[in-house]
């Protein structure tokens, strides 16, 4: 009988021979921990040494980065003169000797005693003339020679050696027999990959590389299904239980209002809003992914949506995260609707048309504006409404709402986007970023929503030319840039670092950069102050003064990082710019070339790691947001992406979205194929039993009623 992945994680670990006690403990704190057959056998190696072709000491060079396999010949533990800790080793191969050293990790003395045999693994230099590594990897794992040795996740602080889990793998993988497999037939021939018996066997007992490879393969592919099925299932599921509006996408009031646009529409804005158009004209509610790079036209796309829908009868709404944004939006909205007149369905009136309404909820709301805005949300004479989580509140009740745009979606949570949804009968929605994300990332945190990409930018806009300023000399060129844009009318920002703490301090650097620069570098320019411990009144009296051209310089702190919108402003100086990420970097920079004139960013301060400087450096290089994703996912991994819809059992053990790009689209195809035939997975128990290891309760009765 086959077995069932399901199954085998209800075996506790702990009925395997030897795995009792410490042993037990140790496995139980590894990250993710081991409790069960199932947590064993997908604790996968993380690499292999190939002994049937091993390097040696011998010839080894200074500059290799290397893996050798040698014994401990002698061990040296001493203090230095600052007091760090230093444990000295000599190994020998049998060819020749290496000198390993290890600073502050005294305990290294006595896991690596006389006659230990180990892996070393790390950078050769040369020290008073002799090999040596400084603080390599060590892997402790026996002799095995001319084999495959495979080489797995180790804790320092749990204990265990790679070669603890070779008995165990043995044992699991005999218990666990014949595997059960998921993937039909049809499917292992099309993607060339081998059954899953055979590639759990050859993950932990390769006979060569070319096994262990096509084992990954295999295994890599069964991860990505598992994580596409699911949101393939929810997709098909909400299209299954909810009748849309087929709102009438062709109405006078879109054309009216982009015939009054001072631009035309790009081609990316063009095909957006057709695939919009379909969704909207279409049976089921839309649930769409609109990504646009910073100044790709989003706004005129999001609404473009919401007067589809008013031109039916119904209201819009528009939820941002933050207060300023929200103000922003609503001030950017009422411009672009400015002159819009709509139907006017009240029976009383002698005129057919009314001026389209356009309105502002915030915390900053007052109770009398309020009271007026909610009435006219109940009567229906609000069009569109605009703000922040306070559109989400029990008070706020719609006529009857068509649309929803969300924008900067990652910063809401699913529970305030269903709270919106929940203000309509099925509403459809649009949710925006303008963080750019990798394709394979978006396919996975956004599997659900249908994506749309905005990969173009409206003619005028001026690429921004970003400098890395690295010394004093070249901040006094920044310092000079600003004062020459400004005596031509120009205006600047200056972006304080984010601080390690509250909220609180990061407002206090702010504070304290703003009298130095207004005191000993700009005393004749004119200075403002934001920051997120302002009251809300202060810092939109601050953003009118900057965008009326009041103020020659803001300096702020990241409040300004998403839809601040000034085009007069040509500069930008991010100071102690290695502590952001690129993503956030981008988005700063995006505040500036919203104009036709040229631009400029100088990312100040020096780069203390080497991710540090690859980020820095791509952002001197590009400013295609989406390159940047791509170098940011290289650069930091997957998990910071995947941290926004992680939940129930860790989904990535094996597969990357950076290595295997191209097997996430495949995945996705597999995942359309199964659900479209089988849209409860009746006939595919055993895909059904392992989506269920990954997704909690509620998640699954969801998607498993029939």
């Amino acid at each position: 009988m086959s077995r069932r992945l399901a199954q085998l994680a209800k075996i506790p670990v702990t009925e395997l021979k030897g795995v009792a006690g410490k042993k037990a403990d140790a496995l139980a704190i590894l990250e993710p921990p081991i409790e069960t057959v199932l947590d064993l056998l997908t604790h996968y190696p993380r690499r292999y040494i190939d002994r049937t072709e091993q390097k040696t000491i011998r010839d080894l060079k200074v500059g290799d980065e290397a893996m050798v396999l040698a014994t401990v010949k002698r061990v040296q533990s001493r203090r230095t003169r600052n007091r760090r800790s230093l444990v000295e080793i000599d190994v020998f191969d049998g060819t020749s000797y290496l000198k390993c050293t290890f600073f502050n990790q005294p305990w290294r003395a006595k896991q690596l005693a006389v006659g230990r045999e180990a892996i070393f693994f790390g950078k050769v230099d040369n020290y008073k003339g002799r090999r040596q590594m400084t603080s390599p990897v060590v892997d402790l794992v026996g002799n095995k020679t001319g084999k495959i040795i495979p080489v797995y996740p180790q804790s320092e602080k749990a204990g265990l050696t790679s070669w603890d889990f070779e008995p165990l793998m043995t044992e699991a993988l005999t218990r666990a027999g014949e595997f059960a497999d998921p993937l039909p037939e049809e499917w292992r021939d099309r993607l060339d990959v081998v059954d899953r018996t055979w590639a759990f066997r050859h993950i932990h007992e390769p006979e060569s590389m070319a096994a262990a490879q096509a084992a990954r393969k295999r295994l890599v592919v069964d991860e990505l299904v598992r994580l596409q099925v699911p949101l393939v299932m929810r997709k098909r599921a909400v299209e299954r239980e909810s009748k849309g509006i087929q709102h009438t996408v062709d109405g006078e009031l879109v054309h009216r209002f982009h015939a009054a646009l001072p631009f035309p529409l790009t081609g990316a804005q063009q095909r957006a809003i057709t695939e919009i158009g379909s969704d909207l004209a279409g049976p089921h509610p839309m649930h769409r992914l609109l990504q646009g790079d910073v100044g790709s036209g989003k706004t005129v796309v999001a609404v473009t949506t919401l007067l589809m829908a008013v031109q039916g009868g119904y209201q819009g709404a528009l939820m941002a995260p933050t207060e300023v944004l929200a103000e922003q939006h609503e001030l950017g909205v009422r411009d672009l609707l400015r002159d819009l007149q709509v139907p006017d369905t009240d029976p009383g009136t002698m005129f057919g048309e009314r001026p389209l309404t356009v309105a502002l909820l915030t915390n900053r709301t007052t109770a009398k504006e309020r009271e007026k805005l909610l009435a006219g949300l109940a009567d229906g004479s609000v069009d569109i409404l605009i703000g922040t989580h306070a559109l989400i509140e029990e008070a706020v009740a719609f006529k009857s709402l068509g649309a929803i745009v969300i924008d900067e979606q990652h910063r809401f949570g699913v529970e305030q986007r269903a709270a919106l949804r929940g203000k309509g009968q099925d509403p459809d929605v649009l949710v925006m970023t303008a963080t750019p994300i990798p394709r394979t990332a978006a396919m996975t945190v956004y599997g659900d929503l249908d994506v749309t990409v905005l990969d173009e930018l409206p003619p005028g806009r001026t690429p921004v030319e970003t400098k890395w300023v690295r010394g004093d000399l070249e901040q006094s060129e920044a310092y000079r840039r600003v004062e020459e844009e400004v005596a031509a009318g120009r205006q600047a920002y200056v972006v304080c670092p984010l601080v390690e703490g509250s909220e609180r301090v990061q407002a206090k650097s702010a504070t304290e950069e703003y009298e130095r620069l207004g005191t000993e570098v700009w005393p004749d320019l004119r200075l403002g102050l934001l920051h997120g411990q302002m009251p809300s009144k202060e810092k939109e009296k601050v953003m009118s003064s900057f965008r009326s051209g009041e103020l020659d310089v803001l300096v702020a702190t990241t409040v300004i990082e998403v839809g601040v919108d000034v085009p007069n402003a040509t500069v930008m100086l991010i100071e102690d710019a290695v502590r952001f990420g690129i993503a956030q970097l981008h988005q700063l920079r995006g505040r500036v070339g919203r104009g036709a004139a040229k631009s400029w960013c100088y990312l100040l301060g020096e780069a203390t790691t080497p991710d540090a400087e690859e980020r820095l450096q791509a952002m001197e290089r590009t400013t295609d947001g989406f390159e940047l994703a791509e170098v940011d996912l290289d650069i930091r991994g997957e998990g910071t992406v995947l941290g926004t819809r992680q939940k129930g059992r860790s989904d990535l053990r094996l597969a990357s979205l950076r290595r295997d790009r191209e097997w996430v689209s495949k995945a996705r195809e597999v995942a359309f194929d199964i659900v479209d035939q089988d849209p409860t997975l009746r006939s595919h128990d055993a895909l059904a039993e392992e989506v269920k290891l990954l997704i909690d309760e509620d998640e699954a009765e969801f998607l498993f009623k029939s």
